[in-house]
């Protein structure tokens, strides 16, 4: 019997819910850290910028419009689900990745994940106020989404990274469009197979495979596009300045990639959120 032809796996992008190919056609091939090829992914182009954008801003009002608790509560499923394909993680990690620190990388996503649903009906307390004002009047700050955010995912930490910068753009009650490591995009690839199969409406994270230095321009300077984190790209100080023509925030982010397992906190939430400042006179 003849030696059987492998059938290499050609991933698609995952935008509004669906598993498209890139308008492009467009597609280049994934390595471990050895070098043995794994499989082909798509590469995203400028359309399918544009089409996730579009998602995402359909998505955002009924995302943002969801009561805390239930936004809490579909994240956490999440966990539930990303704990449920863990094995895979830990695999796809290991590939991507290299080292023998897979299987705690995995589980640290996981329980980032957990933590940052946990935040969702604890921000408006955190984060919001009652102010004090010379007057007979209520005075209440409250914290909003900011809206669509593009996300840059870290090049080097291909799940934990990733989770730590999505994670809370979700959480917030913003949608997102995220663009995976360019060399080690399975573990997105596999986490958008989680988020398309959980309870996370449509549109509500986008995540595409390609090149950062390609897509990172086209994310910063649309403007439909109301946050960017550039955590991911060689020349932030270009993006900024695409980005100045829309007047969109983006995040201050350091110049070396941080280490990811150290604990969490509330800076990134606060990033994507604006103070909506309501007044109301007192009644009798």
């Amino acid at each position: 019997m003849s030696e059987r032809v492998t059938v290499a796996k050609t991933y698609k992008l995952y935008l509004g819910g669906k598993f498209p190919r890139s308008e492009s056609g467009r597609v280049y091939s994934v390595q471990d850290t050895k070098g043995k090829f794994l499989a082909n992914a798509a590469q995203a182009s400028r359309k399918d910028i544009r089409d996730a954008v579009s998602a995402a801003r359909k998505a955002f009002p009924g995302w943002s419009g969801a009561t805390a608790y239930n936004r809490g509560q579909v994240l956490y499923r999440v966990a539930e689900m990303l704990e449920g394909r863990r094995d895979q993680f830990v695999a796809e990690v290991a590939a991507a990745e290299g080292g023998r620190r897979s299987a705690s990388i995995v589980d640290a996503a996981i329980d980032r994940w957990v933590w940052y649903a946990g935040w969702t009906d604890k921000i408006a307390s955190v984060l919001g106020a009652a102010n004090p004002v010379a007057g007979p009047y209520f005075s209440f700050t409250l914290p909003e989404p900011t809206g669509v955010v593009g996300v840059l995912a870290p090049q080097r930490s291909s799940l934990l990274g990733l989770v730590s910068v999505l994670a809370p753009v979700l959480a917030t009650g913003c949608t997102a469009v995220v663009v995976s490591s360019e060399t080690r995009p399975l573990p997105a690839i596999t986490l958008s197979e989680v988020l398309a199969t959980s309870d996370l409406p449509g549109g509500v994270a986008n995540i595409l495979t390609g090149r950062a230095a390609e897509l990172g321009p086209w994310l910063a300077s649309h403007g439909d596009v109301n946050a960017l984190d550039p955590t991911g790209a060689d020349d932030r100080a270009a993006l900024a300045r695409e980005a100045a023509g829309t007047v969109k925030r983006v995040l201050a982010v350091p110049a070396e990639e941080p280490d990811w397992t150290r604990r969490p906190d509330i800076t990134r939430l606060r990033r994507y959120l604006e103070a909506k400042t309501v007044w109301h006179p007192m009644g009798d």
